[in-house]
């Protein structure tokens, strides 16, 4: 499904990172393997080359934008094009909104929503002055709302917002941009106060990651999938509902006589747990 492609996957050196970069190995890739842990990275090198497939490993932070740089002209360099990216790195601290610090929220924040944006600016780059492209985010049911993962669900939920619009800007250039949230049991799953009993292992989601990738999916774009047990699901954009009211000059009053009672009986269900049901 990849013959003559080059792919960077971000987060590789373990978890889900690691599933993806073998998977996409499998099927004829070549990869390059990001980690800031350096053995990590090289480990995961060494099986996808012990398999007889190419791989070669890339070690720095996504949160870094000469980094990010350097890791697409790795790609660049030792395979002549970047063929696809799959923004993977991520960090999780379960942080109730009260605890949090600047420094628990800039950590997630830089990894996994800059990192992304960082890291996927370099390649659209790339895939525009090659004329192709496909960009999948790895983002989260967690962006549903799930308890103490505020700052979590916020950065993949704006990942899910990135994939929109980055698919809006590159629909014209034959760049396609798609996420997939996956479900596996991984060291960052463990730490869920929700994880399902059947949790699938990493490598039961490889099969989402290599197709977005493919040309097999060629047309597909903007599209957020989630996986639920063994259901893929597509998930619903936002979009305005059919609940409102109107007047010519919003006025406390107005909005208290007329939108009050809309809003009231029209509330969204809030929590993964109460929308996924």
């Amino acid at each position: 499904m990849l013959d003559g492609k080059a792919v960077i996957v971000t987060g590789a050196g373990q978890g889900l990172g690691r599933a993806f970069a073998i998977g996409a190995a499998a099927e004829g890739a070549a990869v390059v393997v990001n980690d800031i842990d350096a053995e990590a990275a090289k480990k995961v090198v060494a099986e996808i080359t012990g398999r007889g497939s190419r791989a070669i490993p890339c070690v720095g932070s996504v949160a870094d934008w000469d980094g990010a740089a350097d890791l697409v002209a790795t790609c660049r360099k030792e395979y002549g094009a970047v063929d696809g990216l799959v923004n993977n790195a991520g960090v999780l601290r379960l942080t109730p909104a009260w605890d949090e610090t600047e420094g628990s929220i800039r950590r997630v924040v830089e990894v996994n929503l800059l990192g992304a944006l960082f890291v996927g600016t370099h390649a659209v780059r790339a895939m525009l002055d090659q004329g192709r492209g496909s960009i999948v985010n790895i983002t989260s049911s967690a962006q549903l709302g799930l308890p103490a993962m505020g700052t979590y669900g916020a950065t993949k939920g704006a990942l899910a917002s990135l994939t929109y619009g980055w698919s809006v800007d590159l629909g014209g250039h034959f760049v396609r941009v798609n996420a997939y949230a996956p479900v596996a049991r991984t060291a960052m799953a463990e730490l869920s106060p929700v994880l399902p009993p059947d949790i699938p292992a990493p490598s039961d989601n490889t099969a989402v990651v290599t197709y977005l990738l493919s040309d097999l999916s060629d047309g597909i774009t903007g599209q957020v999938i989630q996986r639920r047990g063994n259901r893929l699901i597509v998930l619903a954009h936002p979009r305005l509902t059919e609940h409102g009211a109107d007047a010519d000059d919003w006025t406390i009053d107005h909005v208290v006589d007329r939108f009050d009672p809309v809003l009231r009986e029209h509330q969204e269900p809030v929590g993964y747990a109460i929308r996924g049901s």
